[in-house]
């Protein structure tokens, strides 16, 4: 589990394809820090460790998860979210992240708010997953290439985030432009809500 609270971005080194699978290599701060089976977010997606070679660690990613996120469009060079899962005793400083992608989205506008940028994206609408909770709510959280974000202004096939001068400057945010595909997480909490509803119609 994770909170939406990017660490660093990691830079991607290698990429590497075996059969329907990609192993991504990438180069952190923290690469020591790491072990052999620890799940890392990834642009919002858990991924485990499974090689460490200096400061340069390799995670799997298989078809599953390639064709509902953005990682196989990612290059050499390319920076990524990263994010180690919380601790059990740490403070929530964002919301329950799980690290399962539901599908991606794509930056339709970009629009300066005195310092602050707001970012709009937008996804295909279904109405079956929406009655299953994936849908975003006003002041609710949703999860943007693993960013914890509040949602401004949610239609049913957009959402609006405001990213603050920091987060912009130290997410891939700053590489963000339109037409920029992304990860999104809807709220845990609402597809739960959704479920139990479900049980009473």
């Amino acid at each position: 589990m994770f909170s939406g609270i990017i660490e660093e971005m990691a830079t991607i080194v290698a990429i590497h394809k075996e059969k329907e699978n990609i192993d991504f290599s990438l180069r952190c701060t923290f690469t020591d820090q790491l072990k052999i089976d620890q799940s890392v977010s990834h642009n919002g997606v858990c991924l485990t460790v499974v090689r460490i070679e200096d400061d340069v660690y390799t995670v799997t990613a298989m078809k599953e998860t390639l064709d509902r996120s953005n990682l196989g469009l990612l290059r050499i060079g390319d920076r990524v979210n990263i994010e180690r899962s919380m601790p059990m005793n740490g403070r929530l400083d964002g919301h329950i992240v799980q690290g399962h992608v539901d599908e991606t989205a794509v930056c339709t506008k970009m629009e300066d708010a005195d310092g602050s940028t707001y970012f709009t994206f937008e996804y295909p609408f279904d109405k079956e997953m929406a009655q299953r909770g994936y849908f975003t709510v006003d002041k609710g959280s949703v999860t943007i290439n693993g960013v914890s974000l509040t949602v401004c202004n949610p239609t049913e096939n957009t959402v609006t985030v405001a990213i603050i001068p920091y987060t912009r400057e130290n997410t891939n945010f700053c590489d963000m432009q339109i037409g920029s595909v992304v990860n999104l997480e809807f709220d845990i909490l609402g597809k739960y809500i959704a479920r139990l509803q479900s049980f009473n119609n």
